[in-house]
Protein backbone atom coordinates (compact mmCIF):
# COMPACT_ATOMS: atom_id res chain seq x y z
CA UNK A 1 0.00 0.00 0.00
CA UNK A 2 1.81 2.73 -1.00
CA UNK A 3 -0.36 6.41 -0.79
CA UNK A 4 1.72 9.84 -2.31
CA UNK A 5 0.74 13.54 -1.75
CA UNK A 6 0.43 15.19 -5.27
CA UNK A 7 3.05 17.97 -5.50
CA UNK A 8 2.66 20.85 -5.62
CA UNK A 9 -0.80 21.52 -4.01
CA UNK A 10 -0.07 20.00 -1.02
CA UNK A 11 3.37 21.18 -0.62
CA UNK A 12 2.59 24.59 1.05
CA UNK A 13 0.11 22.60 3.13
CA UNK A 14 2.73 20.31 4.15
CA UNK A 15 5.23 22.37 5.29
CA UNK A 16 3.05 25.02 7.48
CA UNK A 17 1.11 23.13 9.10
CA UNK A 18 2.24 18.93 9.24
CA UNK A 19 5.82 19.89 10.37
CA UNK A 20 4.20 20.63 13.92
CA UNK A 21 3.37 16.56 15.49
CA UNK A 22 0.75 18.59 17.55
CA UNK A 23 -2.43 20.76 15.84
CA UNK A 24 -3.62 23.84 17.30
CA UNK A 25 -6.61 24.37 18.27
CA UNK A 26 -8.91 27.55 17.55
CA UNK A 27 -10.97 29.11 19.79
CA UNK A 28 -13.63 32.07 20.70
CA UNK A 29 -12.80 33.37 24.05
CA UNK A 30 -15.79 35.93 24.73
CA UNK A 31 -16.22 37.52 28.13
CA UNK A 32 -19.68 38.75 29.53
CA UNK A 33 -20.68 40.66 33.00
CA UNK A 34 -20.60 37.51 34.61
CA UNK A 35 -18.55 34.97 33.11
CA UNK A 36 -15.39 33.72 30.45
CA UNK A 37 -16.80 31.67 27.72
CA UNK A 38 -14.30 29.58 25.91
CA UNK A 39 -16.02 28.17 22.60
CA UNK A 40 -14.20 25.98 20.07
CA UNK A 41 -15.42 23.98 16.91
CA UNK A 42 -13.30 20.46 16.90
CA UNK A 43 -15.44 18.08 14.98
CA UNK A 44 -15.14 14.37 14.98
CA UNK A 45 -14.08 14.58 18.58
CA UNK A 46 -15.54 12.36 21.47
CA UNK A 47 -15.65 14.40 24.86
CA UNK A 48 -13.79 10.85 26.70
CA UNK A 49 -10.93 11.91 24.05
CA UNK A 50 -10.84 15.33 25.55
CA UNK A 51 -8.97 17.00 28.72
CA UNK A 52 -9.50 20.11 29.92
CA UNK A 53 -7.44 21.79 33.13
CA UNK A 54 -7.58 25.07 34.52
CA UNK A 55 -4.37 25.63 36.48
CA UNK A 56 -3.95 29.64 38.02
CA UNK A 57 -4.80 31.92 35.03
CA UNK A 58 -4.43 29.34 32.33
CA UNK A 59 -7.04 26.97 30.45
CA UNK A 60 -5.74 24.23 28.56
CA UNK A 61 -7.42 21.76 25.87
CA UNK A 62 -5.90 18.62 24.48
CA UNK A 63 -7.23 16.13 22.77
CA UNK A 64 -6.68 13.78 19.99
CA UNK A 65 -9.18 13.47 16.38
CA UNK A 66 -9.30 9.79 15.20
CA UNK A 67 -8.38 9.39 11.77
CA UNK A 68 -11.19 6.48 10.65
CA UNK A 69 -9.86 6.58 6.75
CA UNK A 70 -7.62 3.59 6.00
CA UNK A 71 -6.16 5.09 2.53
CA UNK A 72 -5.56 2.43 -0.22
CA UNK A 73 -3.34 2.67 -2.86
CA UNK A 74 -3.67 6.44 -4.74
CA UNK A 75 -3.08 9.94 -4.66
CA UNK A 76 -3.97 12.53 -1.82
CA UNK A 77 -4.44 15.74 -4.08
CA UNK A 78 -5.20 18.10 -0.72
CA UNK A 79 -5.16 16.87 2.89
CA UNK A 80 -5.07 20.01 5.34
CA UNK A 81 -7.68 18.22 8.14
CA UNK A 82 -5.10 17.72 10.83
CA UNK A 83 -5.61 14.13 12.61
CA UNK A 84 -4.23 13.29 15.72
CA UNK A 85 -3.27 15.56 19.05
CA UNK A 86 -3.92 18.72 19.37
CA UNK A 87 -3.96 21.38 22.21
CA UNK A 88 -3.93 25.24 23.34
CA UNK A 89 -3.73 27.01 25.90
CA UNK A 90 -4.90 30.21 26.80
CA UNK A 91 -3.89 32.68 29.27
CA UNK A 92 -7.39 34.26 30.97
CA UNK A 93 -7.64 37.65 30.78
CA UNK A 94 -9.63 38.13 34.14
CA UNK A 95 -9.55 35.59 37.57
CA UNK A 96 -11.82 32.77 37.58
CA UNK A 97 -13.96 30.85 40.08
CA UNK A 98 -12.23 26.79 39.37
CA UNK A 99 -15.49 25.63 41.32
CA UNK A 100 -18.07 26.91 38.95
CA UNK A 101 -16.71 25.89 35.40
CA UNK A 102 -18.73 24.05 32.59
CA UNK A 103 -18.18 22.17 29.40
CA UNK A 104 -20.42 21.39 26.84
CA UNK A 105 -19.70 19.52 23.70
CA UNK A 106 -22.72 19.21 21.20
CA UNK A 107 -22.90 19.12 17.38
CA UNK A 108 -19.09 19.36 17.30
CA UNK A 109 -18.44 22.31 19.07
CA UNK A 110 -16.78 22.79 23.13
CA UNK A 111 -18.49 25.66 25.05
CA UNK A 112 -16.74 26.12 28.25
CA UNK A 113 -18.28 28.50 30.59
CA UNK A 114 -15.89 30.03 33.59
CA UNK A 115 -17.66 32.12 36.07
CA UNK A 116 -16.17 35.14 36.88
CA UNK A 117 -14.80 35.92 40.47
CA UNK A 118 -17.17 37.81 42.71
CA UNK A 119 -15.25 40.41 43.09
CA UNK A 120 -14.28 41.24 39.31
CA UNK A 121 -17.87 41.46 38.68
CA UNK A 122 -18.86 44.57 39.78
CA UNK A 123 -16.47 47.59 39.48
CA UNK A 124 -17.11 51.20 40.35
CA UNK A 125 -15.14 53.99 39.26
CA UNK A 126 -14.56 56.52 42.47
CA UNK A 127 -15.22 59.99 40.74
CA UNK A 128 -13.11 62.44 42.67
CA UNK A 129 -14.69 65.77 42.16
CA UNK A 130 -17.60 63.91 44.47
CA UNK A 131 -15.27 63.36 47.38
Amino acid sequence: MSTKIQEPFFQEVEQEWFSHEEGQLSVDVIETHDALIVRSAIAGVDADDLDIALTNDTLTIRGKRQENICYEEGVIHVKECHFGTFSRSIVLPCSVNTEEVDAVLQRGILTITLKKMESQTHISVLDLEDL
